[in-house]
Order: structure tokens, then C-alpha cells, then sequence
């Protein structure tokens, strides 16, 4: 090979060589630009996913906030409902009440019972049920009557306890006579006086024994029967008692 073909050999080598070069160059300043892109693109779809899934969560919380707050509406429209039924109740119990205590002056005392309980007990005993079932017997034929129960205590407690103790004991008088000789409630009224009215010195177990009682009391409206009989249709004789 002679030197000019050598010579020309080693120029056509390092053209190409150059031009190799010159191409890579290009190529990765064009490739670099679009790769920066692809990833701020991924960036951006992955914070879209993320916010997409935090909307989608608070309207999931959003949804079960709302079923609560219907399921809370309908509660209260249903305690609404059974408060004014409760309210319809009290107010045809306060009526009938009225009408009796306007002519309570006309009931007088006809009988009466003490039940006595044990220490802190609401319950009645075989001998207590014994004294109501003798008590009950002088309602019989009774037309306008009502019965008053009055609950206590001994001095031993709080007044709060007491009060709901001696409400207890006179509810124990009212049960047994309602379920065991028909009483109707409405003709009963009771109260729970706790400690007050003792008819002995709570300073000693005697004394306190006998303040944990009952008191039952029949009072009976003598106006109002003699009144109803005087209302009733007198008998007329036939012909033949006439003859």
C-alpha cells in the first residue's frame, strides 16, 4: 500500500469515528429531554392516584357521616314520637287526678294497714301479703274510693337513698294489690317520704324497725255514693202490689 492510500485510509477512519461520535451526542441530547418528561409525567399520575384515592376516602366518610346523621333523625324523631305519647298519657292521668282532688275533702278514712320491711329491703313477706289480702277484703262492694300508700324509712343513709327506698316499699303495696285483688292503679296514689314522719326514735333498732314501713290507707267518698243512689230509677210498684 503506498502512502497516499494509507494516509487516505486513516482520514476516512477518522471521519467516521468524528461523525460516530457526533451522532451519540445527539441522540442522548435528544433522548434526555423526553426521559425528563416521562418522569415528571409519572410524578404527576402518581399525585393524581393519590389524590384521587384521598377524594374518594373523604366521600366515603362523607357518605357514612350522612347515614349516621339519618339514623340520629330517625332515633329523635322516634323519642319525639314516644315523648309526646308519654305526654298524652301524663296529661289524661293529671285530668282524672284533678277531678279526684278536687273532691278529696269528700273522702274519709274507712281502714287501714302498716306493712313493715327489713333492713334496706323493698319486699314483702308471707305475713305482709297476709295483712294486704285482709286489707283488700274491705273493698269489696266500694264504688268511689281510692287508696293511699305512703313509703319510709329508718334514719340510716343518704336522704337521696331513703326517698327511692320508701318509693320501692310503696310500689311493693301497690303491685301485689293490683295483680292479687284487681286494684286499678288510677284508684291508687303513693309516695315515698323517706325518713320523714318516724313513729319512733331512729337512735335505736326498735325504734328504727318500726319507722321502716308502709302505711295503706281506704278512704271512701260517701257524698258521691249516696249521690249515685239517689240518681238510680226507683222500682214502681206493679197493679198487683197496687191491689
Amino acid at each position: 500500500m503506498s502512502r497516499f492510500s494509507l494516509v487516505a485510509v486513516l482520514v476516512a477512519g477518522s471521519m467516521l469515528s468524528t461523525i460516530g461520535c457526533a451522532t451519540k451526542k445527539y441522540v442522548q441530547s435528544q433522548i434526555t429531554p423526553i426521559n425528563n418528561k416521562i418522569s415528571e409525567l409519572d410524578e404527576i399520575t402518581s399525585k393524581n392516584t393519590r389524590d384521587i384515592k384521598d377524594v374518594d376516602g373523604k366521600a366515603q366518610q362523607g357518605i357514612q357521616a350522612a347515614n349516621q346523621a339519618d339514623e340520629k333523625a330517625a332515633a329523635a324523631g322516634q323519642s319525639a314520637a314516644q315523648a309526646n305519647e308519654k305526654a298524652a298519657q301524663d296529661a289524661s292521668g293529671l285530668t282524672g287526678l284533678t277531678g279526684t282532688v278536687e273532691n278529696l275533702d269528700n273522702y274519709k278514712p274507712t281502714a287501714n294497714t302498716t306493712i313493715q320491711f327489713g333492713f334496706n329491703k323493698a319486699t314483702l313477706t308471707k305475713a305482709d301479703q297476709q295483712a294486704l289480702d285482709e286489707f283488700a277484703q274491705q273493698i269489696a262492694g266500694q264504688k268511689h274510693y281510692i287508696i293511699q300508700v305512703h313509703g319510709y324509712t329508718d334514719g340510716v343513709g343518704s336522704v337521696q337513698y331513703n326517698d327511692q327506698l320508701s318509693r320501692r316499699r310503696a310500689d311493693a303495696v301497690i303491685q301485689y294489690l293490683a295483680a292479687k285483688h284487681d286494684v286499678p292503679p288510677y284508684r291508687i296514689y303513693i309516695i315515698g317520704l323517706g325518713m320523714e314522719k318516724p313513729v319512733a326514735e331512729n337512735s335505736n333498732a326498735a325504734g328504727r324497725a318500726k319507722n321502716r314501713r308502709a302505711d295503706v290507707q281506704l278512704m271512701t267518698n260517701s257524698l258521691e255514693s249516696a249521690s249515685a243512689e239517689a240518681k238510680s230509677p226507683t222500682q214502681t210498684s206493679s197493679p198487683s202490689d197496687r191491689q
